[in-house]
């Protein structure tokens, strides 16, 4: 019985991991479903990005507030399950602050600046909660968001406040255990900045009743942490990890510049000169894109690295004159037939064609015509995710696979094939309104 708790922990820590490592390498098969795209140049710059927009996260501080408040739940995340180290040590070794005797006055500092932030990324949390649920802020209500993406971004938020509290809970009922007990004392120190007022709850209680709160507040913490880590990828929280590298696979392009079909680019080009038009050509079997499959793989890594903080379609021109079009949905959707696409081949061993695709079945045609390709959603994207890519792709596949357009795109295109300009004119008599 002695070595219960320690068996208990480790066979819970084995479980989380296990389904983690799981759920991670699906998400990566999916995104593996998309084509390959060779992006490794200017690695300096690259870096630069993800140090810049993905731990600096600059773009957020177009809104200083709100960036402030992103920040320090961002730090807290991060910084504050440092302790998670020390957790998972003191669980499988049946220690207690197994760093306090080695790292002495560091150790203090630390569990202070813990502390702090834990505060703040409480209050930060209930802010968002009010930003989402009191003065529902417009981005933030959209009916994009109806169902579970509303559900778990209130989800997260209530976690991380449960979780802040039970830390300072844990060490508020420790430090009033070491006004009872010196073996606690020194583990204390100096620490404890904000735990120690709060221990004023705790007051005049047992030795063995502030144990056992600092020990269910323990135990609570901790396997909320490991819930919190099998939620991550189900939620859009999986930004955390996968904004890093997406800010370095992120287009260096200018924001305007489109990227050409190779195949289309051919077809002019041999057509102006033909001697130059290999022999073995073969026409492509599929212009753009019909499905996931067609996109490539960093189209779908941005659909799984997108917050669903609908700056993209706060900014988007079409979104506020009352379109269908919202780039945050057109991310949404296209993770959502990634997973559906994910189950089915989990099922099967391998994919059987289910009758779906991404367009029509998740995106509509009058969501894709509504588009201007201005690249407001690309610019207001805090994590360098590219709606337009998935819009494009699904563009082209409309128009040059199946010759789904209005008759009056239809007439421009022929015009400027015909004609090299979008008006029904020769080219011989483009010049002529000169002559009045």
């Amino acid at each position: 019985m002695e070595y219960l708790p320690q068996i208990i922990f480790v066979i819970i820590l084995a479980i989380t991991v296990y389904f983690f490592i799981k759920k991670v390498k699906e998400i990566k098969r999916n995104i593996n479903l998309g084509k390959a795209e060779n992006i490794n140049d200017n690695p300096k710059l690259r870096w630069q990005n993800v140090f810049r927009l993905a731990l600096g996260q600059q773009k957020m501080f177009k809104n200083v507030p709100v960036a402030l408040l992103h920040l320090i739940v961002y730090a807290g995340f991060i910084i504050i399950n440092i302790e998670i180290v020390e957790i998972i040590i003191d669980g499988i070794a049946g220690t207690h602050r197994v760093f306090a005797s080695s790292l002495g006055g560091l150790y203090h500092f630390l569990i202070n600046s813990f502390e702090i932030l834990a505060l703040l990324v409480l209050l930060a949390c209930v802010a968002f909660l009010i930003r989402r649920n009191i003065t529902k802020v417009k981005r933030l209500t959209h009916s994009d968001l109806n169902g579970f993406p509303k559900s778990d971004a209130n989800i997260i938020l209530f976690i991380e406040i449960v979780l802040m509290s039970l830390f300072l809970l844990m060490n508020a009922a420790e430090y009033q255990m070491s006004l009872l007990n010196n073996k606690y004392a020194a583990a204390i120190g100096n620490g404890f900045v904000i735990s120690k007022p709060i221990s004023a709850i705790f007051s005049n209680m047992s030795f063995e009743t502030l144990y056992t709160i600092e020990r269910v507040c323990w135990w609570l913490h901790i396997v909320g942490i490991f819930a919190f880590l099998n939620y991550l990828p189900y939620s859009k929280h999986l930004h955390i990890v996968l904004a890093f590298p997406n800010a370095y696979y992120a287009n260096l392009s200018p924001v305007g510049a489109m990227h050409n079909m190779k195949a289309i680019q051919n077809e002019v080009l041999y057509a102006m000169e033909p001697e130059k038009a290999p022999t073995d050509a073969v026409a492509p079997n599929q212009f753009g894109a019909k499905d996931i499959t067609d996109l490539s793989w960093k189209s779908l890594l941005d659909a799984y690295s997108c917050t669903e903080c609908g700056r993209c379609t706060a900014a988007c021109p079409a979104n506020q004159t009352g379109k269908l079009l919202s780039p945050r949905k057109i991310m949404m959707d296209t993770r959502d037939r990634m997973e559906e696409v994910g189950k089915n081949i989990n099922k099967n061993g391998s994919f059987v064609d289910d009758g779906k695709s991404l367009l029509n079945d998740y995106v509509t045609v009058e969501e894709l015509r509504a588009c201007t390709t201005c690249n407001a959603c690309v610019e207001a994207c805090p994590v360098s995710i590219n709606p337009l890519n998935i819009i494009t792709e699904l563009r082209r596949y409309l128009i040059l696979d199946i010759s789904n357009a209005p008759s009056e795109w239809n007439a421009m295109y022929s015009n400027i094939e015909n004609n090299f300009a979008p008006w029904k004119f020769s080219p011989d008599d483009r010049d002529k309104w000169t002559m009045d």
